[in-house]
């Protein structure tokens, strides 16, 4: 369960930094409202998976799930850059957060 929270945690971290991103561009309360929550859900939810798993593994993964998925988002729904290098890097956050559930 603890791994189910942590991943749920990376999903509501990438929705809340695309919810900066929204802010930045309507500056409306809604947008204020949805970056709240889904930034506070996303700690809501690492904080129950470091109930079981070890710290340094929780942040890290919990880390590159947000990092490589704004990254992610932002090169489908804003139109950033999709160069090899930029996918490999992102490719190699992915794998390290897969390493580290495997040697959990």
């Amino acid at each position: 369960m603890a791994w189910i929270s942590l991943v749920l945690a990376g999903i509501f971290e990438m929705f809340g930094v695309t919810m900066i991103n929204k802010l930045h561009r309507d500056r409306n309360w809604q947008s204020l409202l949805l970056l709240i929550i889904g930034f506070g859900l996303s700690f809501i939810c690492l904080a129950f998976a470091m109930e079981t798993l070890p710290m340094g593994t929780a942040y890290a993964i919990w880390t590159g799930i947000g990092a490589s998925g704004g990254a992610i988002l932002g090169m489908l729904l804003y139109g950033e850059s999709r160069d090899w290098k930029r996918l490999l890097f992102i490719a190699m956050v992915l794998s390290a957060a897969i390493g580290l559930k495997l040697v959990s």
